[in-house]
């Protein structure tokens, strides 16, 4: 089992408060949703948790089988989609999804998560060619489909049309079993699955 707790977690930037005193644990197995209108610091609190960002104020302690993590080491437990993050477009996907399981093990083999993706006829094409839509298949995979046990979800459905949808709660069927799930939206489509659901304006 993994726990992610924050204690007394704070952002600022500049003088503006995003949110404050953030006490909470989150414990596997759970699928959460992260609230709030835009610019309220969803994304925010969720670079933070993934080890992009540092707080203002507080810590945050992740432990798995209560054994703690070092900071500079929770990388290889999770795994983030979002809009911010970039693919290397210079790659094909075949050489992306490679080089990714290189340093973040995957569920799948290359081939398996190509075809479960449905982009078998752009395995080889470089991914600067792809679609918008194709770009974030490729964004959900890399995420849903690492052993990470900390899955971390920002907008997932960004450019997805209604195939690409399908796909994405697929995903949360197939991959999401043991694990601290947390998609941060405004969408009931992507969070329909979420059994708890947190609203940043609480912190405030």
């Amino acid at each position: 089992m993994i726990q992610i707790e924050l204690n007394h977690i704070e952002k600022k930037y500049n003088e503006e408060l995003l949110f404050s005193d953030i006490n909470h644990t989150f414990s596997s197995p759970c699928i959460i949703a992260l609230l709030g209108i835009n610019g309220s610091g969803k994304s925010t609190l969720l670079q933070i948790l993934a080890g992009y960002l540092s707080p203002s104020k507080g810590t945050i302690q992740y432990t798995i089988n209560q054994q703690k993590i070092s900071p500079d080491d929770i990388y290889q437990y999770v795994s983030v989609c979002a809009p911010y993050l970039e693919l290397i477009e210079e790659m094909t996907l075949s050489e992306f999804l490679s080089y990714h399981a290189s340093f973040k093990p995957q569920k799948m083999e290359v081939n398996e998560i190509i075809a479960y993706i449905g982009l078998e006829k752009s395995k080889d094409k470089l991914i600067e060619k792809y679609s918008s839509g194709m770009k974030q298949r490729v964004k959900l995979a890399q995420a849903f489909i690492s052993n990470a046990p900390v899955l971390l979800l920002d907008e997932p459905c960004t450019n997805l049309d209604e195939e690409g949808i399908k796909l994405y709660e697929k995903m949360i069927q197939d991959f999401t079993k043991d694990k601290i799930v947390i998609i941060a939206s405004n969408d009931p489509q992507e969070t329909k699955h979420c059994t708890e659901k947190y609203y940043i304006r609480d912190f405030k």
